[in-house]
């Protein structure tokens, strides 16, 4: 075979692939027209893996070429991407070591625990307590640790005590006062009701003290006289009485308490949060009972009313008390015998029993 029929064999040959090559060029162009006539509106939003590919591809490829074939991705785009992947190459800013390294949780969460718990330590007597356990910390952060938590320092935070703390340290002698209101269906139309009530915030104990419709600074002086009562009165044992700042809380109410050896606590304004179990009992009565039924007149509120503190003592479960009644029944029951329901208020409130062994 002489050189020139080799080279035209050659020829031929190359020829021949190509047009293969440009046949199934332009099938994967006009598929990839059809798709992106499909998805007309549609973004496609390619993970960072898949750009990836796209772009190592394209790089080869001049944009009149990419013009032509590239369909769902613009020739830019491709472009754009191979230059951030570049980019990434010699980014050496993930490879930085960190700064100056913070204070270890642990650390953080000592300092705070100490000044909360010690009112009186400043920041070297934290700092000397954090040396005994192994951590050397500076004044600096120990005082940067708590100003960021909102802590004050030593001189000041000891000046007060904490309301919760206050809480803890009476508990068993300290109880709640509060007011809640009812509208009542009457002859007359409706009639507002209050309820004073005292509640032992330890026990979960309420009492309630009085209802009327209009209260007034001589009601109080009574209530105050018969729930301070040297023989039966319900505050026999509270050394403290928390109440806001309604103005029923008279300055004689607040001096019987005071001759029978009980301070009052005047909460600030607008501070629900302080007197929390108080204010969980007025949700519970109203959603629970006095939502749900119309009180037509006071006789039938106060059956509604003292119906439920029974079902609030004997047979419901509370939260705070983890989930046990606040009168704990010690009989052993039956585990066989069949389990009864006693109902108030026509079925609102039930509680379920066995008969005991």
């Amino acid at each position: 075979m002489t050189l020139d029929a080799l080279q035209f064999l050659i020829l031929s040959v190359s020829g021949w692939i190509t047009r293969r090559q440009q046949h199934a060029i332009d099938y994967m162009k006009e598929e990839n027209r059809l798709l992106k006539e499909r998805l007309a509106g549609k973004r496609i939003r390619f993970t960072d893996r898949e750009r990836r590919r796209l772009a190592m591809k394209a790089k080869v490829l001049d944009r009149k070429t990419l013009n032509g074939v590239a369909c769902i991705v613009t020739p830019d785009t491709l472009l754009r991407w191979y230059r951030q992947l570049v980019a990434q190459k010699y980014d050496s800013s993930q490879r930085k070591g960190p700064g100056r390294p913070r204070i270890k949780e642990v650390i953080q969460n000592l300092v705070i625990r100490m000044a909360l718990e010690n009112e009186t330590w400043g920041y070297t007597r934290i700092k000397g307590a954090l040396k005994n356990l192994g951590y050397e910390v500076g004044r600096t952060t120990i005082k940067r640790i708590l100003a960021e938590n909102v802590i004050d320092p030593a001189p000041i935070r000891g000046k007060h005590m904490p309301w919760s703390k206050f809480l803890k340290a009476h508990w068993g002698v300290i109880s709640a006062a509060d007011f809640f209101n009812v509208e009542a269906l009457t002859l007359c139309g409706l009639v507002r009701y209050y309820v004073l009530f005292v509640i032992d915030l330890k026990t979960r104990w309420v009492d309630i003290v009085g209802i009327v419709h209009q209260p007034n600074g001589d009601w109080m002086k009574q209530i105050a006289k018969q729930i301070t009562d040297p023989i039966d009165g319900i505050l026999l044992n509270t050394k403290y009485l928390i109440h806001d700042r309604d103005p029923l809380f008279t300055g004689e109410f607040q001096a019987i308490l005071k001759s029978s050896g009980i301070k009052t606590v005047k909460l600030p304004t607008k501070s629900p949060d302080l007197n929390a179990y108080a204010e969980r009992f007025v949700l519970s009565i109203k959603s629970e009972s006095l939502s749900r039924v119309i009180p037509l007149g006071e006789n039938h509120l106060r059956q509604i009313v003292f119906s439920y503190v029974d079902h609030y003592h004997q047979e419901r479960n509370h939260q705070g008390l983890k989930n046990k009644l606040i009168t704990t029944k010690k009989s052993v029951f039956d585990p066989k015998s069949k389990i009864k329901r006693h109902s108030r208020l026509g079925g609102l409130l039930n509680f379920y029993y066995r008969d005991a062994a």
